[in-house]
Order: C-alpha cells, then structure tokens, then sequence
C-alpha cells in the first residue's frame, strides 16, 4: 500500500502545471519533521525555481496569526473578549436591516458571529457596491475609509445568532492597533511573529527577490495575475478580484484578515506554536482550539464549528471529512491550506 508521504509525493504530481505553478509543502509530527517538498516555480516566466523560503501572499493565512496575537492581548489586559467594539472604533456601528445598531464584541469578531459578510462576485452584492476592501485588492486605500464603507452596509444577522465567514478581522486588526497604540503590524510582531521567531512574516515584503509571482485559474493552466487589478474567469474563485501588488503599497491598510505576506516555515512554527498552546494564553488555550460557535455552521458545513482560531471538525465522519475530531484548519484565497490535526 502506497504510505502517506508517496501519497503527498502523488498528489502534488498531479496538482503541478493544471492547478498550481509551484508549492512548498511542510509536515511535521508530534514536533519533529516529517516530510518537506519544494517543487515547480515562484515565477513560471522568469524560470525561476520555488524556494523553501519563498514569501507567499498569505491571504486567510493573516487570520489565525493575528487571533493568535488578540489572545496575547486579551490576557495582557489591552482587550477583553466580551468587551464592545465601539469601546476602540465608536464611530463603527454598523446596523441591521430593520436600522437598530446592535451591539458587537471582540468574541463576535474572533468567531465570525458579528453579523458582517465579505463580497461576493455577484449581481447586487452589497459589499461590492459600497467599493468595500477584503484586504486583496484596492491597493492604497486607508482603514478609516475602507470601515467607514464597512459600517454603511447593513449586517446579515444579530451578532451571535448565525456564522458568516467575514471581515470581522479586519475589524479586530484596527482595534489591536488602537490598543496597543501602534499599527496592527507592531501588535503582531510584539506578540506572535517576534517571539516565533517568524522574521519573514508581516504587513510588508521583506524581502523582493523572495516573492512568488500570484497565479490564478484558467483554462488549462493557471494564468498570471495581472495588475493593476486581475478577475478571476473560472472555477471556485470565479469573479474575485485581485490587487497582487496592494502588499509593495505602504498606503495600503493592514487587513488583519488578508494582508500579510511570509515563509512556510514561518507559519509552521506558528502552527507548532498553537498545537502546543506556548502562543497562547493558557486559559484561553482550550476555548481558542476548541468549537466556539455549538451548532451555527451545521446547515452548510455539517460536523464543522469553529474556535477562536480557526475551523474545527467537530464531528468528522458526519461532515465526510478527512480529518480527526477536533482538527484546526483553514486556507487562503492565494491556495494555501493547512491543518492541525492534534490526535
């Protein structure tokens, strides 16, 4: 029987030209590396060979990085989960359909309960007609701007009575920055990337030469993004749009929930970090790795909730899922993936 590894070896294979134009694949077990592949290209065109240390556009994979730091925060006294977001942002009160302005906290915005959506590429979308920024695109627009459009559109739900996959981190990155009294970016390098060690990790391209060129799906093959703005024509992201360059733009906001940039090997020491619980605040280790939201995600996400972090599967064989119970995972518009499976 083929093993684990020759199946990874397999499926990358298969994946490398048709879907993807290079990766970097990690896996390490109970702490120890277990299998590492560098294959295809940072830049197809330019022929040049992916890199262990290639920086990648990390998209969603910016959400559980700064959560991570949030905790922290949250256990240094610079936030409280149950806490109010006007007590930070007191001009962002977004209303419901009916025009009452409820109130939304920090655990709201950590579990994608707030009642706030993303754009979605369709005739109508709220979001989009209200030129709203999910942290990919729009490069130099500002946070006050890009909240201010935020709160002009109504919410899908009262906070805490449904889950939606959401601009809620955004909405905590600006508050991380207004406690701390710095930039989000600061917040997290204080409290995550620094401590890691993740130096290639943050808001900004550490490194040029480094940078993988952004690809999408096409037909046959996937195409290079282009600027100053790429519209995704076919499969899953169909109709999303797309600002490659928004992260080489100090103008651009720090989008806690899509803007951050890094290695790898940067981001597996932050998923050793949360299997162990050393990067997160002891008592909140437990709720942050565990379902936080009962059953909110079962009508379109059977046996998934989610944490303070992440997707867990809470019941693996209802769901179909491949996973053991209580896996964190999670991914990123670019087509990165990752997993904690913690059995």
């Amino acid at each position: 029987m083929e093993d684990g590894m020759a199946r990874i070896d397999r499926a990358i294979d298969n994946a490398l030209g048709s879907r993807i134009v290079g990766t970097v694949v990690l896996v390490t077990i109970d702490g120890r590396s277990a299998y590492r592949a560098i294959r295809g290209f940072a830049d197809r065109e330019a022929g040049r060979a992916m890199q262990e240390d290639a920086i990648f556009r990390f998209a969603s994979l910016s959400k559980p990085i700064v959560a991570a730091a949030a905790l922290t925060m949250i256990d240094r006294g610079l936030l409280e989960l149950d806490a109010p977001t006007t007590r930070w942002l007191p001009d962002f009160r977004p209303k419901l359909p009916d025009g009452s302005i409820p109130a939304i906290n920090i655990r709201h915005l950590l579990t994608h309960t707030s009642g706030l959506g993303y754009a979605e590429p369709k005739p109508g979308d709220p979001y989009r007609a209200a030129h709203i920024s999910g942290g990919s695109d729009q490069p130099g627009l500002g946070m006050e701007e890009n909240l201010a459009r935020l709160a002009s559109v109504p919410l899908f739900h009262a906070p805490g009575t449904a889950w939606r996959y959401s601009m809620a981190i955004d909405v905590l990155g600006a508050i991380m920055a207004k406690a701390f009294g710095g930039t989000l970016g600061e917040a997290v390098a204080a409290f995550v990337t620094g401590p890691l060690g993740m130096p290639d990790t943050g808001f900004a391209i550490v490194d040029r030469q480094r940078l993988t060129v952004a690809y999408a799906d096409a037909q046959g093959e996937p195409v290079r993004m282009t600027e100053p703005q790429h519209e995704v024509a076919v499969g899953p992201g169909a109709g999303l749009r797309f600002a490659p360059s928004r992260l080489l733009d100090p103008a651009s906001f720090q989008s806690g929930g899509a803007g951050m940039a890094g290695t790898a090997p940067d981001f597996m020491r932050l998923l050793e970090a949360i299997r162990t619980g050393s990067i997160l605040p002891p008592h909140l280790a437990d709720a942050a790795r565990s379902n936080q939201v009962g059953a909110l995600r079962e009508s379109d996400n059977p046996g998934v909730g989610f944490g303070l972090l992440s997707a867990i599967a809470v019941d693996p064989k209802r769901g179909g899922l491949p996973y053991s119970a209580g896996t964190l995972r999670w991914g990123g518009v670019y087509g990165h993936q990752w997993f904690i499976d913690r059995a």
